[in-house]
């Protein structure tokens, strides 16, 4: 499969795509798994190369991983766990960041676990830190090697009480993954509570785990002794929605997204109304589409949840080129996440980028120098042009805004993409998008 396709844009997208499960949570549900004494079911799950990463690296560790491609059915058998070589462990990953979620379930299951170098988007700074002081404060003993750090548990692992400076999804994830086996109880403070948290959450319940979220952002785990395995069926991708639904608003579009999830996207679809775009929430899912007329320019601000999402913040900038006035966007979650607008400046777009924090409130960014906050005008017209995928967001954008341009433009390093878009070219294809 090449990793650069040719897309001949100025044609609106219209018909019928259905979206499966959400990546940023698959991938932790199939880390859970490995907390179980018996088998897992995972349902929904899309067919994706994330999917394929952490399969891999549940097979180093002895995992019997099978998926079913058609049906979306995964199931994981974690009984003969055992110990992977970290050089096998860091040509599985790539770009993944997904071992140091592993590392708790590991240290239950083993007394051990290891860490590669770890990759992931170049969007701003995902430091490991958050995750390696929560493992080392449960009791986790953390070793320098030439291979990578090595983790163990000689006196086992109790719970602790934590406050997170930020709400990040990433130390969330490894303190709950850790915590639900940790003797005693743990309290977070400051937790994410993003959908994807919840459905873990709702995933580690049925395991046999025992955890409370409180509405001031905490949440409180009773470690148990044993967990079982889970049937699950996931929650649908709003990221991968929210970039379609936009994808209908920048080229006029109209789309139908089967599985998509109302309540899952009420934030987005607030947006995406204040901007032009329209909407019906049906039983199969939800139609975008385009309704005619001018898009008007808005002020938005991204957040946790439930905040307005930074993953819908890229592939809605697209859409904003195309809206009557000046747009203000405030990113606060990623510092680099608008060096995707290079491309659109050069495709014809007014994209200009600012320091200063452009919201409602000063951001944790404010006072670094990160070019944090973006002013678009418009509407401006898109030509074609060359373009080379930074991330994997930032690349479904760019894919947007070259079916927005007139002529054909070459997008190279697409093969990002399918980290977190299911068979995007097939979808394209089934829109009536001009796309080799």
């Amino acid at each position: 499969m090449t990793d650069s396709i040719r897309v001949t844009g100025g044609a609106p997208l219209t018909g019928e795509i259905r979206v499966r499960g959400a990546k940023n949570f698959v991938s932790k549900a199939m880390v859970a798994a490995l907390l179980g004494s018996t088998p897992s079911t995972l349902r929904n799950v899309p067919d994706i190369r994330d999917v394929g990463v952490v399969s891999a690296l549940l097979r180093l560790h002895g995992a019997d991983v099978n998926y079913d491609v058609e049906s979306g059915e995964l199931t994981i058998d974690p009984t003969a766990l055992t110990k992977a070589d970290a050089a096998n462990i860091a040509e599985h990953a790539g770009s993944s960041r997904i071992p140091i979620l592993l590392c708790g379930p590991l240290l239950h299951r083993l007394g051990e676990a290891v860490i590669p170098d770890l990759g992931g988007c170049r969007i701003g700074d995902r430091p490991i830190d958050f995750h390696l002081e929560i493992l080392q404060r449960f009791g986790a003993v953390v070793t320098e090697h030439p291979d990578g750090l090595h983790l163990s548990a000689p006196n086992g692992l109790r719970g602790i009480k934590y406050r997170l400076s930020y709400p990040s999804v990433g130390a969330t994830e490894q303190l709950l993954l850790t915590a639900v086996m940790a003797e005693g109880i743990t309290r977070l403070d400051n937790a994410a509570v993003e959908p994807e948290i919840k459905d873990l959450i709702d995933t580690l319940q049925k395991m046999g785990a025992i955890i409370s979220v409180d509405t001031d952002r905490s949440v409180t785990i009773e470690g148990v002794g044993r967990m079982h395995g889970y049937d699950h069926t996931a929650l649908t991708d709003r990221i991968e929605v929210g970039s379609w639904a936009s994808a209908a608003l920048a080229t006029g579009g109209d789309i139908m997204v089967l599985g998509a999830q109302q309540r899952h996207m009420g934030m987005f679809l607030n947006v995406f109304r204040k901007v032009g775009g329209e909407f019906d929430v049906v039983p199969e899912g939800i139609r975008f589409y385009h309704p005619g007329g001018e898009l008007h320019s808005i002020a938005l601000q991204t957040d946790v949840h439930p905040g307005f999402m930074t993953d819908w913040q890229q592939p809605l900038v697209v859409a904003l080129t195309q809206a009557k006035g000046l747009s203000i966007v405030h990113e606060t979650v990623y510092e680099k996440r608008f060096g995707f607008t290079d491309a659109l400046v050069a495709m014809g777009a007014h994209v200009q980028l600012f320091r200063e924090c452009l919201g409602d409130k000063e951001c944790r960014f404010g006072q670094l120098n990160f070019k944090h906050s973006a002013v678009i005008s418009g509407p401006t017209p898109l030509t074609a042009t060359e373009i080379t995928v930074p991330d994997l967001r930032g690349g479904f954008s760019h894919l947007i805004a070259a079916l927005a341009a007139t002529g054909t433009s070459t997008v190279h390093g697409i093969g990002i993409i399918d980290r977190g878009y299911e068979d995007f070219r097939g979808k394209l294809a089934a829109l009536g998008a001009t796309v080799e």
